[in-house]
């Protein structure tokens, strides 16, 4: 599994620092989570940067600060309570009405987290930001956000924990509506069915 991750290309001893404290991070989760801890993850790594149109941010705190990480971050920690408490009605408010993963919609995500539910209990995530783009869309603003992490959850019948799913600065992307920041989709190749067994389940986060 790491191994895809370590032969991605970087850019300078800034990005090999950002990529290290991300596979730290994750090799920690995954060592815990097969362990038989059940414990989210939802994170802004050291080295995160916001670019908006009036520029970039950079620094611990001022990425912090920024109100709409703030927001995209409540987003994904709804989104783990939900998956903690295996609450497919609120977990399903996290994706958007026009979510499309090359060809997969919001009905498919919702098959597909239904039969996770079914195989798999103690079900959590781990999500490591490190960028987010800002952009305006003629629909409002819409987030590219770069993430790290994976799912974990324990087999129903065994007991057995195991990783789900994994992925390494994967492109989220997000917009905007009433009801908050929601899921639109990822940058990336989508698998040309979504059976359960499949793997990777990108998809889903």
């Amino acid at each position: 599994m790491f191994e895809r991750w370590i032969k991605q290309p970087g850019s300078g001893r800034r990005a090999g620092g950002r990529m290290r404290q991300a596979l730290r991070i994750v090799m920690l989760a995954v060592i815990g989570h097969t362990a038989g801890q059940a414990e989210a993850v939802v994170r802004v790594l050291p080295e995160m940067t916001v670019t908006r149109e009036s520029g970039t941010i950079t620094g611990a705190k001022a990425v912090r600060a920024d109100p709409t990480l703030r927001e995209v971050l409540a987003a994904f920690e709804r989104a783990e309570r939900a998956l903690e408490k295996q609450d497919l009605p609120a977990l399903m408010q996290f994706y958007a009405p026009g979510y499309n993963y090359h060809g997969l919609h919001v009905d498919d995500v919702e098959r597909i987290w239904g039969e996770v539910f079914e195989h798999y209990r103690a079900l959590s995530s781990t999500h490591l930001f490190s960028g987010m783009k800002i952009v305006q869309a003629e629909d409002g603003p819409r987030v590219e956000l770069t993430c790290t992490g994976g799912l974990y959850g324990a087999e129903a019948q065994s007991g057995a924990r195991v990783t789900l799913d994994s992925w390494f600065q994967e492109v989220h992307y997000l917009v905007r509506d009433k009801q908050g920041w929601r899921f639109l989709g990822n940058r990336g190749d989508a698998p040309r069915s979504a059976p359960f067994s499949s793997s990777p389940h990108h998809p889903l986060f």
